[in-house]
C-alpha cells in the first residue's frame, strides 16, 4: 500500500510516550532535505517510560522494522513508510508513526 517515507525529521513513538530514532538513514537520497529512514536498522528508542522488571517488561530500548518499501529503495534498501510495522523490544508492542513529511509518497 502507498504511503509517506520517513525521514529523520519523521515523529515515530512507543506507546509509553518514548521516541524512535534511526540509527542510521542514507545521507545520499533526502526527502523535504532530510535523509530517509532505511529498513534493515533497528530503530533506537530513547525516553520510554515503562518501568523495567518486576513491574513490566520494560522500557523500550530497539525496534526491528518487520516491513518496508516494495519498490522503492535507497541503495537497494527498502525505505521505511508511514505505515510500516516494527516491534519494540523487549517490551512487544508496536512503533508508532504519527507524522512525516506528506510530499514524497512510496510502494
Amino acid at each position: 500500500m502507498p504511503g509517506a517515507i520517513l525521514h529523520q525529521g519523521a515523529v515515530v513513538q512507543c506507546p509509553h510516550g518514548g521516541r524512535a530514532n534511526p540509527p542510521s538513514a542514507d545521507p545520499r537520497v533526502c526527502v523535504g532535505g532530510l535523509p530517509v529512514w532505511l529498513q534493515p536498522v533497528p530503530a533506537l528508542v530513547v525516553g520510554c517510560t515503562l518501568p523495567p522488571p518486576p513491574a513490566a517488561n520494560g522500557p523500550c530500548l530497539t525496534a526491528p522494522w518487520a516491513t518496508g518499501s516494495l519498490r522503492v529503495q535507497a541503495d537497494g534498501v527498502p525505505l521505511l513508510l508511514l505505515d510500516s510495522q516494527a516491534t519494540t523490544v523487549p517490551s512487544g508492542t508496536p512503533l508508532i508513526p504519527v507524522s512525516a513529511q506528506q510530499r514524497v509518497i512510496a510502494v
